[in-house]
């Protein structure tokens, strides 16, 4: 397995914090985010990182040529953001060659790692991908999602005041070098694969769900919330 970690984002609702810091670099518990998912999916068996960067890359690049796993990390700088599906078609060769997770390195996510490989591995063929889901507590603010009896989703609901249920997507994806290959026969170039590309999959999408943390580090009440599950667990590097 390999790990494509989104980082390149602004972070402009943790305003003044992030003018300074990284939204990828913002510590919860005394660790930068990026560290938890570094650690966690290295100690899961993910060998190689893809991590784009685009805000304060400098700052990003220092951290991570000074990460323990530096010789398994390779940056791609993009100096106009190109989106979520717009990243994976510029880095196609790196996502060819077998299973890849995406995600966004900015939240907290924690969970069994393994599992999730294992569901993705035991998926049933028509489909092309899993998703990681999660139950949330505010699903009008979250892309919520529809799933049939095998766990395969069956429709979505971006953002909507009432929306049937709070199985939400968790941004975080296991794929398959098919996956690219579909994106890039689409009509229109998509560079969101939230809002353009998954719709479009229906029936071909599995899901499985992060019953542990799953928290967008997205606002300061948020990031409060982080903090006070990571001051509760012993939550250090295992690499």
């Amino acid at each position: 397995m390999k790990a494509l970690l989104l980082a390149a984002g602004k972070g402009t609702r943790l305003r003044p914090l992030t003018a300074h810091t990284p939204k990828c670099l913002v510590e919860v518990g005394g660790r930068p985010l990026l560290d938890y998912w570094l650690c966690d999916l290295y100690a899961a068996g993910a060998l190689e990182f893809l991590i784009n960067t685009h805000h304060l890359a400098e700052t990003v690049r220092s951290y991570v040529t000074q990460h323990a796993l530096t010789p398994a990390i390779t940056l791609v700088h993009e100096e106009k953001l190109l989106g979520t599906a717009g990243t994976l078609l510029a880095n196609s060769d790196f996502l060819k060659q077998g299973t890849t997770l995406v995600a966004h390195a900015d939240n907290l996510c924690l969970c069994p790692w393994r599992e999730f490989l294992a569901a993705h591995l035991s998926r049933p063929p028509e489909t092309v991908m899993t998703m990681m889901t999660f139950r949330s507590s505010t699903p009008s603010e979250c892309g919520i999602i529809e799933i049939d009896r095998n766990n395969i989703v069956q429709g979505f609901h971006e953002k909507v005041a009432n929306p049937p249920g709070n199985l939400a997507n968790a941004a975080v994806y296991l794929i398959e070098p098919e996956l690219i290959e579909m994106i890039r026969r689409m009509k229109d170039a998509p560079n969101d694969l939230s809002t353009q590309v998954l719709p479009c999959l229906l029936g071909k999408i599995f899901t499985w769900e992060n019953r542990q943390t799953l928290i967008d580090i997205g606002t300061p009440e948020r990031l409060a919330s982080a903090q006070e599950v990571a001051n509760n667990r012993n939550l250090k590097c295992k690499q």
